[in-house]
Parts: C-alpha cells; sequence; structure tokens
C-alpha cells in the first residue's frame, strides 16, 4: 500500500495495490497487519455505507466530539466522490484548512481522516456508493458538524447546488462552533 501525506498532517491518502487480469481485479482495502507496519495504529470496530442516487449529492462536514471521536478511512466502491477533510483542532497550525481528493471506484484510493477533522464529500457521478471505517462507534449525542459552504472555509465543492440532507443545511459556521473539544496536540 502506498501512503500519500496531503498538507494537513495526519490525513493521508492510501493507495491499495491492485492486481488485475481478465477477470477483473483483487486488491486489500484493509490488513490490519499492514497498517500498523505503515504507522496506522487503529482499532476499527464498525463499516458504514451509502448510496447517494443523485450527482451533486453533499454528505457532510461531519465529526464526533471526545470522547467518542472517530478517525475514518473513506473508499468510493461505486461511482465517485470528492472526499473533504477540514482540521477543526484548536490551536492546530492548519486550523480551518482543508483538503480536497477524488475518490472513486476507478482509483481504488482511500482518504484516512483522523479524529479532530470534520469530513465531507459530494458525489461526482450518480448511484455512488462510500463505505467507510471507523474506529469508534456511533454516538447520537457526540454528533457535530460544521455548514458545508463555510465562505471562511472557501471549500471549493464541485457544485453550487448541492443535494443536502435537512441537518445538514442547519450546522454552524466554525467559527460560531462553540461546542467543538478538539485540542492541537504537538
Amino acid at each position: 500500500m502506498n501512503v500519500i501525506e496531503t498538507k494537513l498532517p495526519g490525513v493521508k491518502i492510501l493507495e491499495p495495490k491492485v492486481f488485475g487480469d481478465h477477470r477483473g481485479y483483487f486488491m486489500e482495502s484493509y490488513n490490519k497487519e499492514l497498517f500498523e507496519k505503515l504507522g496506522l495504529h487503529y482499532d476499527f470496530v464498525q463499516d458504514n455505507q451509502s448510496l447517494s442516487a443523485p450527482t451533486g449529492t453533499l454528505r457532510g462536514l461531519h465529526f464526533q466530539l471526545n470522547p467518542k471521536a472517530q478517525t475514518k478511512v473513506v473508499r468510493c466502491i461505486t461511482g465517485a466522490i470528492y472526499d473533504v477533510a477540514v482540521d477543526i483542532r484548536e490551536g492546530s497550525p492548519t486550523y480551518g484548512q482543508w483538503v480536497g481528493v477524488i475518490l472513486s471506484a476507478e482509483n481504488k484510493r482511500q482518504l484516512l481522516v483522523p479524529k479532530g477533522f470534520a469530513h465531507g464529500f459530494c458525489t461526482l457521478v450518480p448511484d455512488t456508493t462510500v463505505a467507510y471505517k471507523v474506529d469508534e462507534y456511533y454516538s447520537p449525542e457526540h454528533d457535530g458538524g460544521i455548514l458545508w459552504n463555510d465562505p471562511d472555509l472557501g471549500i471549493d465543492w464541485p457544485t453550487s447546488i448541492p443535494i443536502l440532507s435537512e441537518k445538514d443545511t442547519k450546522h454552524p459556521r466554525l467559527c460560531e462552533a462553540t461546542h467543538l473539544n478538539f485540542v492541537f496536540e504537538k
């Protein structure tokens, strides 16, 4: 597996080795031993999957607060997404900065989004299926979000009129999110 660092320390692009032939392909999307050899020490406890039927479906920006914060490994099984991670750790030199990566069934890339980062994605094609591993169980009372189009973040989403859940239209801007409990640790 190839690990590519992004401009946000801790957020990594993972490229699994893909073995293809005339029948199709085989790849390991996750191997605990390999992850640990690469310095990725996480105990994943839950797999999640979503289907977004229309192009331009935007989910995010989501996170879970401590002590139920989640690290995610996100991949696209069918279709393609523009996947975004935003640093929301107080005191971080990259606080409020974001990185965006295209994940697709074709490129088979994955994005590692650590605790302390908000996460969201926008579908680029219809009928897109996204799967992700998390290292903490879902906890509704720790669920949080940042407004997808926060002007202070300036995320360059691939659509200006996304299809959103009602919940995702009501998240606060990062500067208004007083409930955050992520602190940057050197």
